[in-house]
């Protein structure tokens, strides 16, 4: 989805400080893990290979006798699983060279990486040297969304069907507004696994991309439920981060779901940098992330006993270093940029019947989250069947804005089929002012009508 105007050209690369000043140079994948992978794809080859074995066996009758097929079909069922078990296992084997990387000394603050303290300069000077990648496209910031989901592949196939919904909809989105849009499924840093892979990955990419000015946060389980509503950026001139809450929440209650990080938006900028710096260092997995869970615990209100989780971490820094940072933090709440989905899927047929797309808030949610749901996974906060037809409730509802661009509709919120919902003429564009969402309604820049 590129804002990029001219002949496109090959992109200068920005040099970055590393820990001893001189510039950065591309990581070698250990010698180790080289090794392993290696003898993995011959394993997999060799699956194959007993796969079309049995294949043929099966189609042309070849003479193996009773016991020996018999043989072969265990062999392959057992050699079949336990490779599987190491592709979806996320853990690589003990490599000497990896262990000496990921040590960490608890009596150094972890970092995301080499401090950067002039990113403001730099990115200012190469974007001048660069101009065919414009930061502002048409009078408009450029906007780079970023979601993903774990390397390996769902506990269930259901949960990977889901995730494509999942990216098919956020594609859907960037396409009609815009914006370009990155899948990540790689743990840039294996000691932020989890909730916190965010971080390094956001890092990343502000100072790979010094042409996108907002880098925006969307989890794998958040949908657009509104396709036509737009984030009204000039309001957050001034500001560096956009986040969805409430400050009495925040400040007065100290609750521990006061902010929500499923969605959010970072301004590629010095301040970006300094406060990704400082929210990591309770992040790494272990002794680090129980002990600061522990510190959460105790002073956020309602949050229960577990590991540090990004979140919490974010709330409890803003709190306890309000004068640094709230200045430069925007706490959303006039539209959903994430809207509980436990109390808007319910209600879509009345939001159908009374409002229409573009407003973006309780009458027609920008983002419905599916917070607790872990379709993907093996557990999580709710009956998996209520997650599963709510999101595709939430699914449809979106698809439905899309689909009608074109003439077509899904039977019902709960159903993949699709009907036509107007006749083809012989003059087709009549109907685009009609049904083309890309076009702004009254309300979509955010009040309410």
């Amino acid at each position: 989805m590129g804002h990029d105007t001219g002949t496109p050209e090959k992109r200068r690369a920005l040099p970055t400080t590393t820990a001893n000043g001189g510039r950065a140079t591309t990581a070698r994948v250990p010698r180790g893990r080289q090794i392993h992978r290696t003898f993995n794809n011959i394993k997999i080859t060799v699956l194959c290979g007993l796969v079309t074995i049995l294949v043929l066996r099966g189609y042309i009758g070849l003479n193996l006798g009773t016991s020996d097929a018999d043989a072969v079909n265990r062999h392959l069922i057992e050699e079949t699983n336990r490779i599987l078990a190491e592709i979806r296992s996320d853990k690589e084997p003990d490599d000497p060279e990896d262990q000496s990387e990921s040590e960490i000394n608890p009596n150094v603050t972890y970092a995301l990486g080499p401090k950067i303290t002039n990113w403001d300069q730099e990115r200012k000077v190469w974007l001048d040297q660069n101009q065919q990648f414009p930061s502002h496209v048409n009078g408009k910031p450029r906007i780079l969304l970023v979601t993903g989901s774990p390397p390996g592949p769902c506990d269930n196939a259901i949960g990977d069907h889901y995730l494509l919904k999942g990216t098919k909809n956020k594609i859907d989105y960037c396409r009609l507004h815009g914006i370009e849009i990155l899948y990540n499924m790689a743990h840039l840093d294996k000691e932020l696994a989890g909730y916190w892979a965010k971080l390094p990955l956001i890092r990343r990419l502000l100072l790979s991309h010094p042409e996108v000015e907002w880098i925006w946060w969307m989890d794998s389980d958040a949908l657009f439920t509104d396709m036509v509503f737009e984030i009204p950026l000039p309001k957050y001139d001034g500001y560096n981060m956009v986040i969805h809450g409430y400050p009495d929440l925040l400040f007065n209650q100290k609750s521990w779901i006061a902010l929500n990080t499923g969605s959010f938006l970072f301004r590629n900028c010095q301040w970006s940098l300094d406060l990704l710096d400082e929210w990591a260092p309770m992040g790494p997995k272990g002794k680090i992330r129980d002990e600061a869970g522990k510190i959460l615990t105790a002073n956020l209100k309602g949050r229960p006993a577990f590991e540090a989780d990004d979140q919490s971490a974010l709330i409890y820094l803003l709190i306890s270093k309000k004068d640094q940072w709230m200045n430069k933090v925007f706490v959303e709440n006039s539209y959903y940029l994430h809207g509980y989905w436990a109390g808007l899927v319910d209600r879509y047929e009345e939001m159908i019947e009374k409002y229409h797309p573009g407003l973006g808030d309780e009458r027609w949610p920008f983002i419905t989250h599916f917070v607790g749901c872990k379709p993907c996974g093996s557990y999580g906060d709710y009956p998996v069947e209520r997650c599963l037809s709510s999101m595709e409730r939430a699914f449809n509802f979106a698809d439905n804005q899309v689909l009608e661009l074109y003439g077509f509709r899904h039977r019902g919120l709960l159903s993949p089929k699709i009907k036509r919902i107007r006749n083809e003429t012989a003059t087709p564009l009549e109907f685009v002012d009609q049904f083309d969402i890309r076009r702004p309604v009254h309300g979509s820049n955010g009040s309410r009508s």
